[in-house]
């Protein structure tokens, strides 16, 4: 069986895992997690520095495109970014990855105009996109599967850090420093991930060449550009009925259109159109690009309420930020839970709908006179709904797919809360623009700006809340209206999201989706380079890590093996030393565990005198019985995994898949060390 698995992942093309020590694995580890902090931070870190940087650069027509720019670069790389990975390898695509973000904040830094912060945003976005996905294929390359779902639990949770902790730093910088800072900041982390990159970092590609989707991937990106200039564009920098917008709006479903005939003829297909087929993925997908746009919508401008009408600082906006973020994060995290325990999902979605509709509602009653605690009710309110509707998508729509489509679909359902990110930041910056221009210019004409003043005053914060009341309440009352208006056009989206929700199926979760369900990784949609076996090791791995003090056990006992545990662990030893071409003896295996050598001697001498191990010239080797006793395990592995797999269907290729999964699990020394150890004391 174990010969069949490793033929059958050679076949597969898959790379097989670097064996690194583990204080090698904590250091790549320690640099993938920077990286993806890096790139998470970014999303969140310019919301409570945007009101700055729009009274230093001007141009706030383009104040959505600094969000807009790096969400959109960052989506369409994280698509393309694993073939590459698979293609010139996983260590090249991270480092060439940390160098274009590291140029691109280092840029951003230095931008005299909005046009070239918007360009370099997008820079950043694309060394973004591929540090995220690198970051989760270099987690599957060097952990061992026994212990992926704990080190995947602490990558995706990184999404919750930064949504707290990105407002609160970039209020900090631009009180403190300045919103350039923001940006600068990056510059020595990447210099330290790119050191122990190129010194730990094992080198990892695919055996095959990935077939890569170029025209889908082209389209989608063309057409989403496309569709949010559109958005960001019509009614401000262009009439809705000029031949621009028109023609761009035209030109952008003409694409949508190229792209799903692409995709219905594509070998290996970005985005297979039979997923539409699956309601669950259709009504997930939609439902992810609603929450998406909720979030990052809200997350952008409520820093601009703060500081424009309230007269908060950077820093202070930022915290004030903490009843929306927390309520976020503790719902997303109970509903996760409970999912997890239940395995009804349908309600949290539905409850999440109501609640962002009602939240954007009482966001668009804020004004210069709202206090505090009811400012942030409000707040709370939108972050219960987000939290409740985010966590639960992914969950559902791994439950209903095939295994030959699991890693497409799930995926997708990050593109799709991605795009609506996206999407959000620009439509929310429409309505924003338009309405201000009109607002402001109606306030500053009532009442001019005192003579002498600077000219910049009604776009600077602190420079506002400095002018004679006189003066100042009219333009804050500009911003105040602006925005309200901007909260109050997005509710209806809360309203469709609540629509689609009351239509999402409820199907019985499959047993690795509960294991999941808590993942905060997934609430946030966090992208990876999936093909479905790794998805799957993913899955078994979050469920291994959730089961393991009681399965392996269980999984002895029913192999009917004659051997204890302890007989057991000294068998899966010397067979992965052999695997590893390294010398199956005593001393080698002692080092690992940091055991000493004759503490080991009595149970591999036992072993021999038994006749499962034979020893000569120093080295330990699996005599037939061994063999025989070692394949029963080996067997015990895939039939439970296979049990707990057996609601994904059936077929060739996903029991090919489940022999290599158990294949794996057993190659990495699924025995617990510390219990072997007990038991060969």
């Amino acid at each position: 069986m174990m010969t069949a698995t490793a033929t059958a992942t050679r076949e597969r093309g898959a790379a097989a895992p670097a064996r690194l020590s583990h204080k090698k694995t904590n250091a790549v580890f320690g640099a993938v997690l920077l990286g993806m902090l890096m790139a998470a931070l970014d999303q969140t870190i310019v919301g409570t520095a945007l009101p700055t940087i729009v009274g230093d650069l001007g141009g706030a027509g383009h104040l959505s495109w600094v969000v807009t720019s790096y969400l959109l670069a960052e989506t369409v790389m994280t698509v393309v970014v694993g073939k590459f990975g698979d293609l010139f390898g996983r260590k090249p695509m991270f480092q060439l990855s940390v160098v274009v973000f590291g140029v691109g904040s280092f840029f951003c830094g230095f931008a005299d105009s909005m046009t070239a912060l918007v360009l370099w945003r997008a820079v950043q976005g694309l060394g973004a996109g591929g540090l995220m996905v690198t970051s989760t294929a270099l987690i599957a390359d060097i952990v061992p599967l026994r212990e992926r779902g704990k080190y995947q639990g602490i990558l995706g949770s990184v999404f919750g850090v930064v949504t707290v902790a990105g407002p609160m730093l970039g209020g900090l910088f631009v009180d403190h420093l300045s919103w350039r800072w923001s940006f600068y900041v990056n510059i020595p982390l990447v210099v330290v991930v790119l050191a122990v990159a190129a010194s730990a970092m094992p080198s990892a590609r695919a055996a095959l060449k990935p077939v890569v989707d170029y025209l889908g991937i082209l389209l989608i990106g063309l057409a989403s550009t496309g569709l949010i200039l559109v958005t960001s564009w019509g009614g401000t920098q262009y009439a809705w009925g000029s031949p621009t917008i028109i023609g761009m709006a035209v030109g952008s479903v003409v694409l949508l259109g190229l792209f799903v005939l692409v995709e219905l003829r594509a070998k290996e297909p970005m985005l297979p159109m039979r997923l539409f087929r699956n309601p669950v993925f259709t009504i997930g997908g939609l439902l992810s690009f609603v929450v998406g746009f909720a979030m990052l919508g809200a997350l952008s401008y409520l820093p601009t309420y703060m500081q424009y009408v309230q007269g908060a600082t950077a820093t202070s906006s930022g915290i004030r930020l903490l009843p929306m973020v927390l309520t976020l994060l503790i719902a997303s995290i109970v509903s996760g839970s409970l999912v997890g325990r239940t395995g009804r999902y349908k309600i949290f979605p539905v409850l999440g709908a109501v609640l962002i509709t009602l939240g954007l509602f009482l966001l668009s009653r804020l004004d210069a006179d709202t206090g505090f605690w009811e400012a942030s009710l409000y707040m709370a309110v939108l972050g219960l709904g987000i939290g409740l509707g985010m966590q639960v998508l992914v969950i559902a729509v791994q439950s209903t797919v095939d295994y030959s489509d699991l890693g497409v679909a799930t995926s997708g359902v990050s593109f799709f809360r991605s795009i609506g990110s996206a999407f959000g930041a620009a439509i929310f910056g429409t309505i924003y623009t338009g309405r201000l221009s009109t607002n402001l210019g109606n306030a500053l004409a009532a009442h001019p700006l005192p003579a002498g003043t600077d000219p910049r005053a009604a776009e600077v914060p602190a420079l506002l809340h400095r002018l004679p009341a006189s003066v100042s309440r009219g333009v804050i009352d500009a911003y105040s209206d602006s925005l309200q208006t901007v909260f109050l056009a997005a509710a209806p989206v809360g309203l469709v999201a609540l629509v689609l929700a009351l239509f999402l199926k409820e199907v019985p979760l499959r047993d690795t989706s509960k294991a999941g369900a808590a993942d905060i990784g997934d609430g946030f949609g966090m992208p990876e380079a999936r093909d479905q076996d790794r998805e799957l090791e993913r899955a078994v791995a979050k469920l291994f890590f959730r089961e393991r003090k009681k399965a392996a056990p269980g999984i002895i006992a029913r192999s009917g093996t004659e051997l204890d545990p302890g007989g057991l662990w000294c068998l899966v030893q010397v067979y992965l030393q052999e695997r590893r071409d390294e010398p199956p003896t005593l001393t080698a295996i002692g080092e690992r565990f940091s055991v000493p050598a004759q503490v080991l001697e009595p149970a591999f001498t036992h072993l021999e005198r038994t006749g499962h191990l034979r020893h000569a010239s120093g080295q330990w080797t699996l005599t037939a019985g061994g063999r025989t006793e070692f394949e029963k395990l080996a067997t015990a592995w895939k039939d439970w995994l296979a049990e707990r797999l057996d609601d994904w269907g059936s077929g060739p290729e996903l029991d090919a898949a489940i022999g290599r999964v158990a294949g794996r699990l057993l190659d990495q020394g699924v025995d617990d060390p510390t219990r072997a150890q007990h038991a060969l004391t």
